[in-house]
């Protein structure tokens, strides 16, 4: 027998049914009760399955039929394709939900330490079964990669413009503020320290060519101030936090990274207002997948908390200053 009649479109998944009820049941009758139709479609059904195999699948015995060795082989084979063929039927079954599949997303600094990992939390706590595969890179790469389809979407600061082939949604908005250590030479005066007499410290600065390095450039430019001879520039949060709880150094971060790690502290000292809206930003040309809709579901639940969070802890820092 040729292995290409298997493929040539005349054996069907009615067959592998029935030949596995046939067996199952010991009798055609049986197996014709079992699969709610009559004998001679079984009895036509099993001939058609052995015409294109070219062997006989059973043998009459006193009290039904018994699986020759070509039908114990067969039928073995033809429980696996079912087996598979219902478990990729509930996996679509599972997807269409959320609850199973892969969700790619891109995030850069803000979001990626307490927006994220929420909505991934709640949502692996939802759907145990689902991936979610979380890329870093800086904004520009992660806009090209969304656009190139290699990320469902992006989480992170929200740009000015966008190309027209994206869009972006804001779930809430986290100031910017300057983290030192816990312990830091500046930290415990009575009053806040300038920015000026910051700069003789080292300094974490984020990469040219991004949007918060414009914005604290202006802060300094605003102030009359040089900025910090002594600085690294550093896109790592691994490789920045590190920095920040082992020596010195300063740095302007998203309020939230400060207010969730024990050994970060939050500095008073004014500085011009830079708030930056988090959010997700999608692409226009592509509805998401049931395991990105789920994620952006638990993502728009937690920028709501979070959103209340800012708001509480700005109460706090109002009545602490008066």
């Amino acid at each position: 027998m040729a292995i290409d009649r298997l493929l040539d479109g005349r054996l069907k998944i009615r067959h592998l049914i029935l030949v596995t009820a046939i067996a199952d049941e010991g009798t055609l009758v049986r197996a014709a009760e079992s699969l709610h139709i009559t004998q001679p479609v079984v009895t036509r059904g099993l001939r058609e399955v052995e015409d294109v195999l070219g062997v006989p699948l059973f043998e009459r015995m006193p009290r039904g039929v018994a699986p020759t060795p070509y039908g114990r082989s067969f039928i073995e084979r033809a429980r696996s394709v079912l087996a598979e063929l219902r478990a990729a039927g509930e996996e679509v079954r599972l997807m269409q939900s959320g609850q199973l599949g892969t969700v790619t997303v891109g995030t850069h600094l803000a979001g990626s330490n307490l927006l994220l990992p929420r909505a991934i939390a709640a949502l692996k706590a939802e759907h145990p079964r689902l991936t979610v595969v979380v890329r870093e890179g800086t904004p520009d790469a992660l806009q090209q990669w969304l656009l190139a389809g290699d990320l469902d979407f992006t989480v992170g600061r929200l740009s000015p413009t966008v190309p027209a082939r994206l869009e972006q949604e804001r779930l809430h908005q986290e100031p910017i503020r300057l983290v030192a250590r816990a312990g830091h030479p500046v930290i415990g005066g009575t009053r806040a320290a300038s920015l000026a007499s910051l700069i003789a410290y080292p300094w974490i600065f984020p990469v040219a060519q991004t949007a918060l390095r414009a914005e604290l450039e202006a802060v300094f430019f605003h102030e009359g101030l040089p900025l910090p001879a002594d600085r690294v520039e550093c896109t790592s949060m691994l490789t920045l936090r590190n920095l920040l709880v082992s020596t010195d150094v300063i740095a302007a971060l998203p309020m939230f990274i400060a207010v969730d790690d024990r050994d970060l502290r939050i500095l008073p000292t004014p500085l011009s207002s830079i708030r930056r809206s988090v959010g997700v930003t999608v692409p226009k040309d592509r509805a998401p997948s049931p395991a990105a809709a789920a994620l952006l579901a638990h993502l728009r639940a937690e920028g709501e908390r979070l959103a209340e969070l800012e708001r509480e802890y700005a109460r706090t820092e109002a009545r602490s200053s008066t």
